[in-house]
């Protein structure tokens, strides 16, 4: 566990080590072992272990008086304008943190700036107070001045549609009392109502740089009047791959704005890019640079980890004291989905979130995680950039991250805004080296992580896990954390033999008989109707079907009684008829043929 250098001495306590941040083994609880080799369990630990459940996780310091307490600088007292401070008071937001006590004089007078922080440390507010004071709203007496009224003045680009959405919520909370209108721009959705809030006429623009690049071109974005221009975590659009379009979009706006770039990491292409698109930045970072990237309040774990055995640790980890939220971070979308599969089979309320999924179904399961309806996110690092959730106590890697900047990233989802929280990382053994690379270039005392099982005793330990948890709690639930019925088994189809009373006669079958199938033909001759195997008797009475003395053409006397002599029907006889007519015909065309073709004279070969 990598604990932080300056503690409070007060915290001395006997099973607290100096070793840890220098990689020695840290030392264990004097609670000794029984005589097995093992550690007690906990109702047989004395009560004064309770501290010890944990021995890597920080323990907060004593709270300190009035007097002694340094005060922080209140938004008012910064020169922020009172309706976006009424706003943020409402909501509970009074003080100010590092990152924008220290930027906002600088930003609010229109100098362009790079703001360098923690993650969770409020970097988003840092920028969007400066949007809103320095933008014209349409209840401002001048709005009507301006050249163009109703057309973006302030642009904030985001890498991911979830950040976008953040942004885009923060600066409605903080300009409620303001009036400006705001648009979230982004791709997966229909372009109408991104469109029609366009044409309305908004203030502030949020979006990704594919959808704002596209409606740009389709000339429906205006950017030729915006004022400032933010650029959030610019380094992983820059990992993204976007610099091409973030490049096409500075080239949209005026050279005289106000350009910002935000992040936890600076890489050297986000400098090269603020030299070539930015005027005399000034550099704003609100940690020393003696201090780590990663917040002091987070305490680590690391344990090496086979594949097969992994989900059987989460499932245990997950049941450890004091969890809520939780986020496990994997690599590839299949694998996100999977685990969060695996998760809601043994019963626990999990929801996926990766970029395969349709937008309306991210944003429904960011919903539910923040709303408290899961308690589970198993997500790429599509969620590892700027998602704010409060009350995130866990940070899991399922996955070994990529580099020190993505884990970095990944683990800055708990212990936001002066919380505490836990991050655990699992590393394979193929990923042993890529470990090791991340660890000495965050400069943290987990060179060899111990070998761990779901079995493991320092496991159960480490994070406070009941002795009886098992790799399942409850029936399995839907992945989006409903519970789901148990399924009846299915009853067995009837089939004759097997069917009691399939030798039973049915109802009202007794004594009847089968119906004989009628094979009589009925015809129609000049309008009469003729019956094959009965007698016409339409023709014998005559006089009664109003047709006396009409007869077929060619009919005989015979015909009109509807029997001959033989005691043929009509139908028979005109059937004999037509018969001795196509052979009378084929004979006479036989002999005509016979007679105009002549029969060839033999040569005299032959």
């Amino acid at each position: 566990m990598h604990r932080p250098a300056t503690e409070s001495p007060s915290l001395s306590a006997p099973h607290r080590s100096t070793g840890a941040s220098t990689g020695a083994e840290p030392t264990q609880p004097s609670t000794p072992k029984t005589s097995d080799g093992r550690w007690p369990r906990r109702q047989d630990r004395p009560a004064t272990t309770a501290a010890h459940r944990r021995p890597g996780r920080l323990l907060r310091r004593p709270r300190q008086s009035e007097e002694t307490r340094k005060p922080l600088t209140t938004f008012e007292k910064l020169g922020v304008l009172p309706e976006i401070t009424d706003a943020l008071s409402a909501v509970g937001i009074v003080d100010a943190f590092p990152i924008q006590e220290m930027t906002l004089p600088i930003a609010l007078t229109g100098t362009d700036l790079i703001g360098q922080a923690r993650t969770g440390t409020g970097k988003t507010l840092a920028f969007a107070i400066p949007i809103l004071q320095r933008i014209v709203s349409p209840h401002d007496p001048d709005f009507l001045e301006l050249a163009a009224p109703g057309k973006p003045q302030a642009l904030v680009v985001a890498p991911t549609r979830e950040l976008a959405l953040q942004v885009n919520g923060d600066l409605e909370l903080a300009g409620a009392k303001r009036g400006t209108r705001t648009v979230t721009v982004y791709g997966g959705v229909g372009y109408e109502p991104q469109l029609e809030a366009l044409v309305r006429g908004v203030e502030i623009v949020v979006g990704t740089p594919g959808r704002l690049l596209d409606l740009a071109d389709r000339r429906a974005l205006d950017l030729s009047h915006v004022k400032v221009l933010v650029l959030d975590e610019a380094d992983e659009m820059l990992d993204l791959g976007f610099l091409p379009d973030v490049e096409r979009l500075l080239r949209k706006t005026p050279e005289l704005r106000q350009t910002m770039l935000f992040s936890a990491t600076m890489r050297g292409e986000v400098v090269s890019l603020a030299r070539t698109h930015m005027r005399h930045p000034v550099n704003v970072r609100a940690e020393s640079f003696g201090e780590g990237e990663i917040v002091p309040a987070t305490a680590q774990f690391v344990y090496q980890t086979h594949d097969l055995d992994k989900t059987e640790c989460l499932a245990k980890i997950l049941q450890a004291d004091d969890r809520g939220r939780s986020i496990i971070f994997t690599r590839t979308k299949r694998q996100a989905q999977r685990v969060a599969d695996d998760l809601a089979d043994r019963g626990f309320p999990a929801a996926a979130l990766h970029g395969d999924m349709a937008q309306i179904a991210r944003e429904k399961a960011l919903k539910r995680f923040r709303e408290g309806t899961v308690e589970i996110l198993v997500a790429t690092d599509v969620a590892a950039r700027g998602i704010d959730v409060e009350r995130v106590t866990h940070v899991i890697n399922y996955t070994c991250p990529e580099d020190e900047k993505n884990y970095v990233h990944r683990i800055g989802r708990t212990g936001r805004a002066g919380a505490s929280g836990v991050a655990i990382t699992f590393v394979d053994w193929p990923d042993i080296t890529r470990w090791k690379v991340i660890n000495r270039a965050l400069d943290l005392p987990f060179e060899d992580p111990p070998e761990t099982y779901s079995t493991s005793e320092h496991l159960y330990h480490d994070l406070g896990i009941p002795p009886d948890a098992t790799g399942r709690v409850g029936p399995s639930r839907d992945v989006d954390g409903t519970a789901t019925p148990r399924r009846q088994p299915a009853a067995p189809r009837r089939t004759d033999r097997s069917s009691p009373s399939a030798n039973q006669p049915r109802e009202g079958r007794e004594g009847r008989e089968r119906r004989k199938r009628n094979r009589t033909r009925t015809r129609h001759r000049l309008g009469e109707q003729t019956t094959d195997g009965a007698a016409s008797s339409t023709t014998a009475a005559g006089g009664s079907s109003g047709q006396a003395g009409r007869r077929p053409v060619g009919a005989g006397a015979s015909d009109v009684t509807g029997t001959d002599s033989s005691g043929a029907t009509t139908t028979q006889r005109s059937r004999r008829r037509r018969s001795r007519s196509r052979s009378r015909s084929g004979s006479t065309e036989s002999g005509q043929t016979g007679q105009s073709v002549q029969q060839p004279q033999p040569t005299p070969s032959d």
